[in-house]
């Protein structure tokens, strides 16, 4: 197909194209001409991936080639894309400053959040990734504003995460080929998660009435 019809069918502006095809995102097409190339499926697909990582995403476009470049690594297995891709995503929110990080609610999240991991043998990510340090963060506002924070208490919720990610890799296993799950991977840890928390807010208005009511 000529560049028109790859813009057609993908929803993809000529000019957006263009641009992926200069920053490396998308491989070149077969030239036809000295003007024109022709483009296949395989550049739909990874248009999709593309877009997955950079809009829904909000990679910046350097990152988003480096997680392509895992993707076509033949010499990564399926759990290091994923995991590239989703460390790439961005965080809620920045990195604590040099007076939070030395601070004694700092220093108490990560000790309950070491003890949690550890007593739960979830060692793919530790300190500096990006999922660590933002429940690193979220413990410590908890610490400071005196809400039950401790590992024990904390080992619930990860029990059930640990379903959530089970029906999460159900979903991904269930797509064709491993490049529309490392896509997926992206699009529904993003997506996802405001369905999530909606589900929770749901969920304990039930609740409440239940315990509560009358």
């Amino acid at each position: 197909m000529r560049l028109a019809e790859l813009s057609a069918r993908s929803g993809v502006p000529t000019a957006t194209i263009k641009f992926y095809l200069r920053e490396g995102l998308l491989p070149p097409g077969e030239r036809i001409s000295a003007t024109q190339a022709g483009y296949g499926e395989e550049h739909l697909h990874r248009l999709r991936l593309v877009r997955a990582l950079i809009q829904v995403g909000r990679m910046p476009v350097a990152t988003a080639r480096e997680v392509l470049a895992a993707v076509d690594d033949p010499g990564l297995d399926q759990h290091s894309r994923l995991g590239i891709a989703t460390w790439a995503l961005p965080g809620p929110a920045p990195g604590p400053g040099p007076e939070e990080e030395d601070d004694a609610a700092t220093r108490t999240a990560r000790q309950e959040v070491g003890s949690l991991l550890e007593h739960l043998g979830w060692d793919q990510f530790g300190p500096g990734s990006p999922a660590y340090e933002t429940l690193v963060r979220a413990v410590a506002t908890l610490v400071r504003l005196g809400y039950p924070c401790e590992a024990g208490h904390l080992r619930r919720y990860a029990h059930i995460a640990a379903q959530v990610s089970e029906a999460d890799l159900d979903l991904l296993e269930s797509l064709p080929g491993e490049v529309e799950q490392v896509e997926a991977s992206v699009a529904l840890t993003v997506l996802f998660e405001p369905v999530l928390l909606s589900l929770r807010r749901l969920a304990q208005a039930e609740e409440s009435a239940r315990r509560f009511r009358g």
